[in-house]
């Protein structure tokens, strides 16, 4: 498998970054992983970078992450509400958190932005579930 969707993380952890990073790669060989640990870079990239790369045949899935110190995730989706709707229309985003918290995972299934919440850490299985057509 490979080139089935690209990719983008946003953590403020760089171990769970390269988690990451790594189990999607083990899961879909050669693929397209961005990771930032500074929501306000992640923001700046899918705002001014990542539209010059949007190809709507393949998909791209974001995973962000709720606790993180400059900017939370609820904040990053308040400015991400704000982008073009042809920026989110090619973003799939999920809530990646270790949060156990209910209310979080309320407040994430009720944003018309998300997918779904999905719990740390992600796997290969997860991954290969989320890019199957």
């Amino acid at each position: 498998m490979t080139n089935l969707a690209s990719f983008i993380v946003i953590d403020d952890d760089p171990l769970n970054n390269t988690i990451c990073r790594l189990t999607i790669k083990k899961a879909l060989g050669v693929t397209d992983v961005k990771t930032f640990t500074d929501p306000l870079e992640g923001l700046a990239y899918v705002s001014n970078e990542y539209p010059a790369t949007i190809n709507e045949s393949l998909p791209t899935f974001l995973f962000l992450d709720i606790n993180m110190p400059i900017m939370n995730g609820w904040e990053f989706l308040e400015q991400y509400d704000l982008l073009a709707d042809n920026i989110k229309k090619t973003i799939r985003l999920y809530i990646l958190s270790s949060s156990v918290d209910d209310r979080d995972i309320e407040k994430a299934n009720a944003n018309k932005n998300i997918v779904t919440y999905l719990a740390k850490p992600i796997t290969k299985e997860i991954i290969i579930d989320l890019v199957k057509p």
